[in-house]
């Protein structure tokens, strides 16, 4: 397949929806845009393993990187895409392909422009649905860090149409408890380590989260148990039983606050381990930045906080402002039934070529 670049987002977020690239399969769609890349004049184009990269080098004095991951998650009969009253459906059409498009389309027409305000960098990666030690753009980052350098980086995940600023960062841990097994007959010669589980499961449930507001953006944490596990027959008592426990938490938290509070929370006994499972940083909105000052101005100011955790927190680390600006309603991402209105593909698409075109003030 050859994919036109300059075409209507609408068509070329088609094009890409029905390129099948679930997880660790996204050989085909690098390959698409790789080519499609290499026909545009005057750009530097690069490829670390399945992640495409290009960027412009005019000497403008800014540079803005668009970012977005090509994988999805696993297909559920729901390609090729369809198109009905104004509604795209299909695998990857919110999360986030219609995105990516987006700013292929808008890299492709500006990138020789005499109205670019900024230089570019477009990022196609793979992997970011899937573990973290596999995400195309932290292997970029890491293999070619100078690709990854910018002034504000806008991730095409989907916002509905509007600016999801920051991200909450979310800590998983495994608490398990011990006790001692017995058969459930003479319960009184065990100690039935599931029921240790129970009071902490309380301090869990009646947890009153925070609500913070950063930048005029609105984040709400949330502590929640996501998995359970304690078996060993059904007519025994368990001697051991655990649990993972997603803490989300707002970006004024640092990842060491954050675990000093959730075992504040949990405030677990002598007879109890906790492991951390997983921790992904927060990142702050950085909406004071002139950058993304700019790029709310050309969006009218529909600015929200972002509640999961995307890669605009890879971002942050380095110190560049970041958002997640993209078509789509994120409640439609991974369902059977993703869904796209294809008139946010064209309204995203207009806002962000007026911002890319905007003289810095």
């Amino acid at each position: 397949m050859r994919l036109d670049l300059t075409s209507d987002p609408v068509d070329l977020t088609a094009a890409l929806v029905d390129i099948p690239s679930p997880s660790h399969h996204e050989q085909e769609i690098a390959d698409t845009v790789e080519h499609a890349l290499h026909g545009l004049s005057g750009v530097e184009v690069i490829r670390h393993g399945n992640t495409v990269a290009a960027r412009t080098n005019r000497g403008l004095g800014s540079r803005v990187i668009l970012a977005g991951h090509t994988d999805t998650v696993p297909v559920a009969d729901n390609l090729p895409h369809r198109l009905s009253e104004g509604v795209m459906h299909g695998c990857g059409t919110v999360d986030m392909k219609s995105g990516m498009a987006v700013y292929l389309h808008n890299f492709a027409v500006l990138a020789q422009s005499p109205e670019l305000a900024h230089d570019l960098t477009v990022i196609a990666y793979d992997c970011e649905e899937v573990d973290g030690r596999f995400n195309g753009l932290g292997q970029l980052a890491a293999a070619h860090p100078e690709w990854v350098h910018g002034d504000l980086a806008l991730l095409g995940e989907p916002s509905g149409a509007m600016i999801e600023a920051g991200c909450q960062g979310s800590l998983r841990v495994r608490v398990t408890a011990t006790g001692v097994r017995a058969h459930s007959a003479r319960s009184w010669l065990g100690d039935n380590a599931a029921h240790k589980l129970a009071a902490v499961i309380g301090r869990i449930a009646d947890y009153q989260p925070r609500e913070v507001d950063i930048d005029g953006c609105l984040y709400r944490e949330g502590i929640n148990v996501v998995k359970l596990e304690s078996f060993v027959a059904t007519n025994s008592i368990p001697d051991e039983a655990s649990m993972l426990v997603n803490y989300r938490f707002a970006p004024d938290r640092t990842g060491p606050d954050a675990q000093q509070h959730l075992q504040e929370v949990l405030d677990l006994g002598a007879d109890m381990t906790l492991e951390v499972d997983d921790l992904a940083l927060a990142a702050l909105p950085g909406l004071h930045q002139p950058a993304a000052a700019a790029l709310v101005k050309a969006v009218g100011g529909n600015v929200r906080a972002k509640f999961g955790w995307t890669d605009v927190s890879r971002f942050a680390e380095l110190g560049i402002p970041a958002v997640n600006f993209g078509p789509g309603d994120p409640g439609f991402a991974h369902k059977r039934d993703e869904q796209l209105p294809v008139d946010q593909v064209g309204l995203v698409s207009d806002q962000l070529h007026k911002f890319l075109v905007s003289q810095p003030e």
